[in-house]
């Protein structure tokens, strides 16, 4: 692990910016995130709001493994990335794959707080009908559905031949008890595990209790690249890179785990740049033919002005880097 730096020399580098939404994304319209500049390059801090101090510390160390630490060597030179399409009204489905060039896969958001099962087999069948039936379509439910609501919703949506259904229940003993009732149903669809791997005291524990067929591993809830690259090998699953919207500085560290994995067999969900109205880099990673190269842009000074945040926000990052140092100093003494 990484040595962490002192928190002074962490709140010397420190950008804080707030980038606008295209839309509405787990409830907010700004995207705000700190960025450190250490001897390594640039970091990513940027923990959605309502992460207490000891789960934000994670995210704290990938971002001092990205800017004080070193990355694996990369096994290939470009990562296939899927779309995302947020949990929108099925009219809105064809702009948004617009954005995504060259992409064959997406990931449609559904069980939206608000919405009707309805709402998500309409917006499936869109995306399905946008992109043709040669393209590959997953779910992600982000844990939003009971057993049994998830077992009717995977049946009403499994006719639009998902790839596979992302963490549709909250926890791993869900998971298993839903898998069962699917192969009793002889419904054949794949699970993935995305919040019981990266929220879990023991990020293993999905693996080895066989709750799931796919990983989702994000590099900032884990700690980092490295800690991301041996979670991922060690639960011996199929793994999928995935990023949390993150300006092209994070989505890099994304880029650079998916880049080190022995074997990549689904595309990675890091176009979620596309889901922003600004970047920090003149040169953003965003799919060009359906991938994302391996590299590392640069932070450029104007749009770190463009996009600063206000004094009162950047003042409660300070406070927030602040509580968190002291958790991740703690955990890494």
């Amino acid at each position: 692990m990484t040595a962490t730096p002192p928190l002074d020399e962490l709140l010397a580098t420190m950008h804080v910016v707030s980038i606008p939404m295209r839309v509405r994304f787990r409830g907010v319209l700004h995207r705000e995130i700190a960025l450190f500049a250490g001897p390594s390059g640039w970091g990513e801090f940027s923990p959605f709001l309502e992460y207490d101090a000891l789960e934000a510390s994670r995210w704290l160390g990938a971002a001092v493994d990205a800017a004080w630490g070193s990355w694996p060597a990369p096994v290939r030179a470009a990562v296939p990335v899927n779309a995302t399409v947020p949990a929108v009204a099925a009219a809105e489905v064809a702009p948004v794959l617009a954005r995504y060039d060259g992409c064959r896969t997406a990931k449609v958001k559904v069980a939206e707080r608000g919405q009707a099962l309805a709402d998500d087999v309409s917006r499936v069948a869109a995306v399905r009908d946008v992109m043709g039936a040669n393209a590959h379509l997953r779910v992600d439910a982000n844990g939003g559905w009971s057993v049994d609501d998830a077992v009717s919703a995977i049946t009403a949506l499994a006719p639009y031949d998902l790839e596979y259904v992302e963490q549709p229940c909250a926890s791993v003993d869900e998971l298993i008890d839903l898998r069962k009732r699917l192969a009793h149903n002889g419904i054949d669809i794949r699970i993935a595990a995305d919040e019981s791997i990266r929220k879990a005291e023991d990020p293993l524990r999905v693996a080895r209790l066989g709750a799931a067929d796919v990983a989702v591993v994000k590099v900032a809830p884990l700690g980092g690249v490295s800690a991301a690259l041996r979670i991922a090998t060690e639960s011996a699953l199929s793994t999928v890179v995935s990023s949390a919207i993150d300006s092209s500085v994070g989505i890099a560290a994304g880029v650079a785990l998916a880049a080190a994995l022995p074997e990549l067999p689904f595309a990675c969900g890091l176009g979620t740049l596309e889901l922003m109205a600004g970047d920090v880099v003149l040169d953003p990673l965003v799919p060009q033919g359906g991938s994302l190269g391996v590299r590392r842009p640069q932070p450029d000074p104007a749009l770190l002005e463009r996009h600063r945040a206000t004094a009162d926000r950047e003042q409660w990052w300070r406070e927030r880097v602040t509580a968190c140092h002291a958790e991740l100093s703690a955990r890494t003494a």
